[in-house]
């Protein structure tokens, strides 16, 4: 006859095989509702593309990922209703997908045809992210932001906007409703901004390296400087593009300086003790290493332009996911209980950072002719 220690392991046995199997069957039914909803992402963000087309914007500014938000927001709540919630959690790996997605990116990086096209838009980038960055985080500061807030804002709005906002939420360990809130400030922001330069650009009479310049430096998001390049003609289009591609080259090097400072100054402020060099290998963002990797094989050639072309749509839908992930997880309770602050320190960066765009760009492309 068993004895009630050996019945107490047959029950932990088959308690442990039974949520195994729970775990697996969340994980791949998650998964593949996770997978259904990222379709469902292209499909709206393809129907607003059309649109926006039809209106002369070559690229949707609204980009994907505030799409991606608002349907994961609407999953979570069904979800959340039909008690399944819990069940498919093991699917939601918000920081795995962006990790990938972020790898990838590295893709779309060319250092030499940013090198080839003139080094203005770099020295711009430079002077823009340095300042830009540097204020924003003051006036956060100033304003009571969380450090991860402020490291997350000040490097959306002095580098390029949605993806930036990615690598320094995983520098810095910030919270999924940070990076949330960003995304969508980011976005609605950069529309307007859109549709409002080019027609001032015109009325100040800037030529069109000038202009492009001026989009490339100021306008949050890749797409939406593109859409105002279209709209003010090729040649500001090109100029703006490179602007904008030469900020991105600096998402990595911004994501290890937040890294190295934040373990080494934020947290130790917080009365952590200081960490050694090892402790700070083990916080630092791995996928850096392999952003900046894949960056240099991409600019040396190793390479083909379809490998690269699919790297950039399998880096676009890993962002879509986790865009979706952090939908599902968000809690909308948390964003409104942010306040009033952030939104005061976006829209003043936001306008330092037109104003100053528009002096270095009328500087370099135009009394310096770059």
């Amino acid at each position: 006859m068993p004895t009630t220690a050996q019945t107490n392991v047959r029950v932990s046995v088959t308690d442990v095989a039974t949520g195994a199997r729970q775990s697996w069957s969340g994980l791949l039914t998650g998964l593949a509702i996770l997978i259904v909803l990222t379709l469902l992402v292209a499909e709206f963000d393809k129907a607003i593309a059309d649109f926006f087309k039809t209106q002369g914007v070559s690229q949707n500014p609204l980009e994907y990922p505030l799409t991606a938000v608002v349907i994961g927001l609407i999953a979570n709540a069904v979800l959340r209703v039909t008690k399944l919630y819990e069940f498919i959690r093991p699917a939601i790996r918000t920081e795995l997908y962006l990790k990938v997605g972020l790898v990838l990116l590295g893709a779309s990086i060319s250092l030499g045809d940013i090198l080839k096209k003139g080094a203005g838009g770099l020295v711009q980038a430079l002077i823009m992210v340095t300042s830009v960055f540097f204020f924003t985080w003051w006036l956060g500061g100033k304003l009571k932001l969380s450090n991860t807030l402020r490291a997350v804002m000040s490097t959306a709005v002095s580098i390029c906007g949605v993806s930036a906002a990615i690598a320094a939420a995983g520098a810095v360990l910030a919270k999924k409703e940070e990076v949330a809130y960003i995304t969508a400030l980011v976005i609605v922001v950069a529309l307007p901004t859109m549709v409002i330069l080019p027609p001032l650009a015109n009325a100040l009479g800037l030529s069109p390296n000038v202009a492009g310049a001026w989009f490339g430096g100021n306008i949050d998001t890749t797409a939406a400087v593109v859409g105002a390049g279209t709209m003010y003609g090729e040649e500001a289009q090109q100029v703006a593009t490179v602007v904008k591609l030469s900020q991105n080259v600096l998402i990595g090097f911004a994501a290890f300086a937040l890294a190295i400072y934040f373990a080494t100054v934020v947290q130790r402020g917080e009365g952590g003790a200081r960490p050694s060099a090892s402790v700070i290998w083990q916080r630092f963002p791995k996928f850096v290493i392999g952003f900046v990797l894949v960056a240099i094989l991409a600019s040396l050639g190793v390479f083909s332009a379809g490998a690269i072309a699919e790297m950039k749509q399998v880096y676009k839908w890993a962002f879509a996911l986790a865009f979706v992930c952090i939908g599902v997880e968000l809690s909308p309770g948390k964003l409104r209980g942010m306040g009033w602050q952030p939104i005061a320190v976006y829209l003043g960066a936001t306008v330092f950072n037109t104003i100053l765009a528009l002096i270095v760009a009328s500087i370099i492309f135009g009394v310096l002719g770059a």
